[in-house]
């Protein structure tokens, strides 16, 4: 039998997607098991196998992907590491980014391209339904109504189980909820980056889970002296352990998706989990921007 100590992905909590999909809150952000520009395969393969395997055995449930990283290579790696999955972990993908070229993104949220990207994330990743799937961008050319309403659609059809969005305002959050229940929002969201705090709060009252991707980065606020390395020392933590714990004191909605290509750095993160901060040391970095 495991110890808590063998999963401690176990110590950041449990939260329900949707009702009916409980996870632990830290996860697993695949979009670094890529080649560069998140484009094509990873540098060393077996590494990536290792890291998604290793992730899972630490107790990650939730696992983040998306058609265009690669495109497409990172969801096949996926399954190939995964496939069958274990009964508690949840695969969450996202489509609608086109990918001409590394480094370049281009939204197309046409109804029948969301419905390809839909059907093909289904034959990559190996599942009949995909349990969160996300509006990977907002296409300013294509009204808003159509791309949600596409979803919906698919998640009518028993395509898709719960519908997710990502980097959308409150008022964006607030119109999609007329077409499709909204489980889950993935914003760009860390210690140093917190220009969606409303959506974060909209999302807290509202019970939706708040993703935020990029949870990691600390900058100037991790400097030697600073309140955060401070805090980090106390702790015997990294500044970016420190980050990933503050996320998850920050908000009972925040699920953390930390992302690496390698399993070193994975078990650094996942150990976040565990640290426990007062009050005080929460106001402290909430404080900081």
């Amino acid at each position: 039998m495991s110890s808590p100590s063998d999963r401690p992905a176990v110590a950041s909590g449990i939260f329900t997607i949707g009702g009916d999909l409980p996870v632990h809150r830290l996860g697993y952000g695949s979009m670094q098991l890529t080649g560069p520009g998140v484009w094509g395969e990873p540098a060393d393969r077996d590494e990536a196998i290792r890291v998604l395997r290793r992730a899972v055995e630490l107790g990650v449930t939730l696992v983040d992907t998306a058609d265009a990283y690669g495109p497409y290579t990172n969801e096949k790696l996926i399954a190939e590491a995964l496939h069958p999955y274990a009964d508690d972990v949840v695969i969450a993908t996202k489509g609608a980014n086109t990918r001409p070229s590394p480094g370049e993104w281009i939204p197309n949220g046409r109804p029948e391209y969301l419905r390809q990207c839909v059907e093909g994330s289904l034959q990559r990743l190996n599942l009949d339904r995909i349990d969160l799937y996300q509006l990977h961008r907002v296409d300013p050319t294509v009204p808003f109504a159509e791309q949600v309403g596409a979803l919906a659609q698919l998640r009518e059809e028993g395509k898709i189980r719960h519908v997710g969005l990502s980097e959308v305002t409150v008022d964006e959050l607030v119109e999609a909820q007329q077409y499709v229940p909204v489980v889950s929002v993935q914003n760009h969201y860390n210690l140093a980056e917190r220009k969606y705090e409303d959506v974060l709060e909209h999302c807290e009252r509202e019970g939706i889970a708040f993703i935020p991707w990029f949870p990691l980065a600390t900058g100037r606020l991790a400097q030697p002296g600073s309140i955060l390395a401070e805090a980090a020392d106390r702790h015997a933590a990294t500044p970016a352990q420190l980050a990933l714990a503050w996320l998850l004191h920050r908000s009972p909605v925040i699920l953390p998706i930390p992302g690496t290509s390698k399993v070193a750095h994975l078990e650094d993160n996942v150990a976040a989990a565990a640290i426990s901060l007062t009050d005080d040391e929460v106001a402290q970095l909430s404080a900081l921007s």
